[in-house]
């Protein structure tokens, strides 16, 4: 989920319908836990007006969040931020240790086992509640067409990140396919 001009955003949530009169809007936060995008006030929409957006308040509502933006004060205004997806410089993530990634880090990176064989390339990310999930779709040059499901297991199954090289390698044989 990285957008904008290059890789430099990240979105950490979607806009869903118009709440009321004033121009509220359902927040469907991509963070974990969800009220941590409260943590930012200041966005850039994947629509819409392109302009920065100001988050002037949030509600919870049961489970579900409710944001306000600067200037868009009735349902008509809002509106056209209906389905935008809020995001941010990635800058303006904190940073993490060394042997930590943010999820769009990973996507694209290539994906070798210890044999050497490339398995393919890290397409999207699944959060299965017991751990993280690699979902790795073959590409041209892999040894073959399958999708893998690989859970992100630091120095079990995941054995080495590498940025720079783009390269993520585990301890999966080929034979290994979750589907």
């Amino acid at each position: 989920m990285v957008y904008g001009t290059g890789s430099d955003r990240v979105t950490l949530g979607r806009l869903g319908k118009t709440h009321g009169l004033q121009g509220w809007l359902r927040l469907d936060s991509f963070t974990d836990p969800v009220l941590n995008i409260t943590e930012y006030r200041r966005f850039f929409a994947s629509r819409g007006p392109q302009q920065e957006l100001v988050m002037d308040q949030v509600q919870e509502q049961g489970s579900k969040l409710l944001a306000h933006f600067e200037g868009f004060d009735d349902p008509e205004a809002a509106q056209q931020l209906v389905g935008a997806e809020l995001q941010i410089a990635a800058s303006e993530l904190p940073d993490l240790s060394d042997d930590q990634y943010y999820w769009h880090q990973l996507i694209g990176l290539t994906v070798t086992n210890r044999e050497g064989q490339l398995l393919g390339q890290v397409d999207r990310m699944l959060e299965t509640g017991a751990n993280d999930v690699l979902v790795v779709k073959a590409t041209a040059a892999s040894i073959d067409e399958h999708e893998r499901l690989i859970p992100y297991l630091r120095d079990t199954v995941v054995r080495r990140v590498n940025l720079d090289q783009g390269n993520i390698e585990v301890e999966w044989g080929a034979d290994y396919l979750l589907e």
